[in-house]
């Protein structure tokens, strides 16, 4: 019973003291166009009343006013790779619990239905994934306050420092 409660101990101290191993928390990656067509690449800091704050990739901080802004593109990783996983398992599940289903185990059916849903399943997975990790774009030009306050609030939730005053 020692030995239960000792390996619980550990194995409770592990996995509750996951924040101790934590990263700091990390900015979306954006890509700014601004109205004169400049490039601003950088992690988003911050956002203020009217500016953004980036750490830019000589590791500086640029403020870009929002009035400035033309375009910003949020960079986000594909899950191409996670979806096609993901459907390439469920696809070959679905595919040999059919193929058994339908002429059992003794047969060549379960594994060749499950190579053919598999494939499927990873196609479809590896869409789907794709789509998911699509970049955000979000014009700025040409468009009312609200709209603008709005994209901030959205942009906001993707910085490093959220709740900046």
């Amino acid at each position: 019973m020692r030995k239960f409660t000792a390996l619980f101990l550990v194995f409770s101290l592990m996995t509750l003291s996951v924040n101790l191993y934590a990263k700091e928390r990390r900015g979306a990656k954006l890509i700014i166009t601004k109205l004169d067509g400049q490039l601003i690449k950088g992690e988003l800091i911050a956002v203020k009343p009217n500016s953004l704050l980036l750490l830019n990739t000589e590791e500086k901080d640029v403020s870009v006013g929002v009035v400035d802004i033309k375009v910003i593109k949020a960079v986000k990783k594909s899950k191409a790779l996670v979806g096609a996983g993901i459907g390439l398992l469920i696809g070959s599940a679905v595919g040999f619990l059919e193929g058994t289903l339908l002429d059992g185990w003794d047969t060549f059916k379960p594994l060749s239905h499950g190579i053919i849903c598999g494939c499927l399943g990873l196609l479809l997975g590896g869409i789907f994934g794709a789509n998911m990790g699509r970049d955000e774009i979000i014009r700025f030009e040409n468009q009312p306050a609200p709209t603008i306050e709005s994209y901030l609030d959205k942009l906001r939730k993707k910085a490093r420092i959220r709740d900046y005053k």
